[in-house]
């Protein structure tokens, strides 16, 4: 018998007879499905403009980097559970006959669609081991196309199907119904129309499996949508590396020309201040074609030159092509006259809730149409067919075009021209009520193209981004945009390097990509950067190419004026493959005298071949952290970790195990400081009802399932449990473990119901009591467990005995 494909429904009950024209209809059905995908996935337009040079998105498709998120499914917190995928095709690996969410998150440009457009080709074409490949039906839908559809077959019945078809909306419906190896990809949630409304009820209901419960369903998105299913799988796209940017250029650009390639790759290198915006893979297509087919192509200053040439390029194409015979010539004052453009751009970005569509009719009355004819041309406005709410006499429906930007980001270059323009006019508070409407983090290109279009406009925009919080390193990159000139800001970034640069979790995506910026600005320009702390947020140690991977999907380049590099990362786990990279990491750092882990890492001895020579004639210090403090060095001569010599090691820091995803990594950093020596201040263990062992030699966690040992440095415990009830036995295994950590000074329960008295364990009670140890029960009053007797007493009960045997002590001296 066959194995269930993963796609398919796998229970018990009997198969639901198929209609009786199933099999014709579900055939007809496929092989339209198959002539859809195949206009879409062989009209890929690398470069706008050359719209006469259409790519299957086979020729195109390269794999950027893609990550999951193996966190507690609320996917909203700041963790750093983000896990690389080997390839695309890992994200469907889940077991046969068990639906699945999918979220696939990216920025615009990252290749969401492009991806999903992949995954057709391959279903189409009967790509063997591919996602989808054995699906009987793959549903693919652009959201932004579902204005006012209320069901999965109404949708195919429009947007899928030709209008000769003669499948009707109940024929699909019943396929729909009766075939179980299905799946469904929802390519755009941010794009969809109806995304905050009632009327996207619908939709809804499929991302969080109220529809179409037994079939996979992928979604694609810039965002997490504000409901969806706790149990969905999500992964996001993080971008070109450098063996993806020449993988790209080798298949779709020069072939095997290695000539070509270096030149390609040498543009980019000429051009640094490129080098984040070419993470994108839109991005980075347009550059690489540009490079290779422009012969003007130079140096750029920053990204507002590269934009104003690209754009140049749009309008050069068009107007090559209009010194043809018989071909109309295009109006050249269109290139510079874009000053309605320009307005309406910025009107739409500076909603609340942006508008990036408009309704053709209405934008051609505010543009002209002749205008609008020239930046459809060009390519810089596309038009896509969309059914409205309405129908004719005949119940037939009304189909209407809208017009959106080729991408968002030249939404943002037509709307900087009006922001400049408001900027040098507007006086200061008028011009604070409109900047206060552009969320930098999400128009970051707005302000940067702002600022490189007029020098005026950039210094008052520069000073409001100074004024706000996170906002004086983005600032340097607006200074930069302004002139140009990197000379102009030296002084800048100097201060801001003298100090720790730190990148931390919980940063804004935009504060990250600013500060990697600042540090490829002061290492290209030789500015020494004596700190930096990536704290909470690496994903990766090395990733392939060779840099380090940030949560954030962002990369950090080795800094050749970088002197200190700290690493702190409670979740991240540096295998010794992983360490090896830490190392050539940090010897492309030239300057780099000291490379500080506080994460978990193996203390097996690192092969002495693989530590870089020049590490050893720098004497770079390679140290390992817990708890804050210095516990192990790397010899770098014999390969070994070795234990830091005492008397160096200060008071430890506060930890706490709540049942969390750090926990094993607190409970190994625990266990280090413990064996160092270092003194650890206390320990808060809270809701993951500790049982200590027989012999009380650990404490047993039963949220997760993990064994505290003995910590010989500990001194004060913290047990806090709400609502539980604890037996004697229990209560004396913990006074037991308390016993075995010889420097506890305080051992405190917090919220459990504990016997009123302490029994059979009299040597325990008499060590502790020994030791001067104090024992709090915090449940109502607090109690103190008295050591001699074993009763819990309150602070009133408890002095009252102390003065009654402190006279007693006092008359027996008498």
């Amino acid at each position: 018998m066959p194995l269930p494909s993963k796609f398919q429904r796998e229970d018990d009950s009997e198969p639901i007879p198929h209609p009786p024209r199933y099999k014709e209809h579900l055939q007809i059905l496929t092989a339209d499905l198959k002539l859809a995908y195949k206009a879409l996935y062989e009209a890929i337009q690398p470069i706008p403009y050359i719209q006469d040079r259409l790519y299957c998105v086979d020729k195109v498709f390269i794999e950027g980097g893609s990550e999951e998120w193996v966190g507690d499914g609320t996917f909203r917190g700041k963790g750093t559970s983000w896990v690389r995928l080997e390839s695309y095709k890992n994200i469907y690996t889940n077991p046969p006959g068990k639906p699945v969410r999918y979220i696939i998150q990216a920025d615009p440009g990252f290749g969401k669609t492009t991806q999903t457009l992949q995954y057709t080709f391959n279903w189409s074409t009967g790509v063997k081991g591919s996602p989808f490949s054995d699906v009987q039906l793959l549903i693919y839908l652009r959201l932004r196309q579902l204005r006012g559809v209320r069901s999965l077959a109404i949708a195919i019945r429009r947007y899928l199907l030709p209008k000769s078809c003669q499948l009707k909306i109940a024929d699909i419906r019943e396929i729909l119904e009766h075939t179980t190896s299905l799946a469904i990809i929802l390519d755009g949630w941010d794009e969809y129309p109806e995304l905050d409304t009632e009327l996207g009820g619908y939709m809804r209901d499929i991302i969080t499996a109220r529809a179409s419960p037994n079939h996979d369903v992928t979604l694609t998105t810039r965002y997490l949508p504000k409901q969806f299913l706790a149990t969905a799988r999500r992964v996001r796209l993080t971008g070109f590396d450098d063996q993806a940017r020449d993988q790209y250029i080798r298949k779709a650009v020069v072939g095997d020309n290695d000539e070509a390639v270096e030149q390609i790759k040498q543009r980019l290198k000429d051009n640094p201040i490129l080098a984040d915006l070419c993470q994108v893979p839109l991005f980075f297509v347009m550059f690489a074609h540009l490079a290779h087919e422009n012969e003007e192509f130079k140096k750029f200053r920053s990204v507002t030159d590269f934009f104003s040439f690209m754009i140049k390029c749009f309008h050069e194409h068009l107007n090559n092509k209009g010194r043809d015979l018989n071909v109309k010539r295009p109006s050249r004052r269109y290139d510079s006259e874009h000053e309605r453009l320009s307005t309406l751009a910025y009107e739409g970005l500076s909603k609340p809730d942006q508008q990036i569509v408009w309704e053709k009719e209405q934008l051609i009355r505010r543009l002209g149409r002749e205008f609008y004819e020239h930046y459809k041309r060009i390519g810089m406005l596309v038009d896509e067919e969309v059914i409205t709410d309405q129908t004719t006499a005949d119940n037939s429906d009304v189909y209407t075009s809208e017009i959106r930007f080729y991408h968002k980001l030249f939404c943002e270059w037509y709307a900087a021209y009006r922001l400049a323009e408001l900027a040098v006019t507007l006086d200061k508070g008028e011009l604070l009520r409109e900047l206060k409407k552009l969320d930098p983090y999400d128009l970051q290109y707005l302000y940067r193209f702002a600022c490189g279009l007029n020098p005026a406009a950039g210094k008052k925009i520069i000073s409001y981004l100074q004024s706000i919080e996170g906002g004086e390193k983005f600032a340097v990159l607006c200074i930069l945009e302004q002139t140009g000139e990197v000379d102009d800001i030296k002084e800048t970034v100097r201060k801001l390097c003298a100090d720790t640069v730190s990148i931390k979790r919980g940063d804004t995506k935009l504060l990250q990509r600013s500060t990697v910026q600042l540090l490829d600005i002061a290492s290209g320009h030789k500015i020494p950067t004596s700190r930096l702390h990536l704290n909470g947020c690496v994903s990766e140690a090395v990733a392939p190419g060779g840099n380090i991977l940030l949560n954030s999907g962002l990369h950090v380049p080795p800094s050749t004026t970088l002197e200190t590099i700290e690493i702190t990362g409670k979740n991240l786990d540096i295998s010794e493959e992983k360490m090896i990279g830490l190392l050539a990491y940090t010897e492309k750092c030239e300057r780099l005298k000291k490379l500080m882990l506080q994460c978990l890492l193996p203390l097996s001895a690192v092969p002495v071949g693989k530590i870089p020579p020049s590490l050893k004639t720098r004497n770079v210090e390679v140290l390992l952290l817990s708890l804050g403090e210095l516990v192990y060095h790397l010899n770098l001569i014999q390969g070994k970790w070795v234990k830091h010599g005492s008397g160096t090691a200060q008071i430890g820091g506060y930890a706490e195990l709540n049942g969390g995803t750090n926990d094993e990594w607190t409970v190994r950093e625990l266990t280090r400081a413990s064996a160092a020596g270092i003194p650890i201040a206390q320990v808060d263990i809270d809701g993951c009802r500790p049982v200590a062992d027989q012999s009380g030699s650990s404490l047993a966690l039963r949220r997760p399932q993990l064994s505290l040992p003995i910590l010989s440095t500990l001194q004060q415990l913290l047990i806090w449990d709400s609502g539980r009830r604890m037996d004697n036995t229990e209560v004396v295994g913990i006074l037991s473990y308390t016993v075995q950590c010889t420097a506890v000074r305080e051992l405190e329960f917090g919220g459990q119901t504990l016997p009123d008295r302490v029994q059979g364990a009299e040597s325990t009670l008499i060590t502790l009591r020994s030791r001067n140890v104090s024992v709090k029960w915090h449940h109502g009053p607090t109690k103190h467990l008295n050591l001699l007797s074993g009763r819990w007493e309150t602070e009133k009960e408890r002095d009252q005995r102390e003065r009654h045997e402190k006279r007693e002590r006092q008359e027996q001296q008498q």
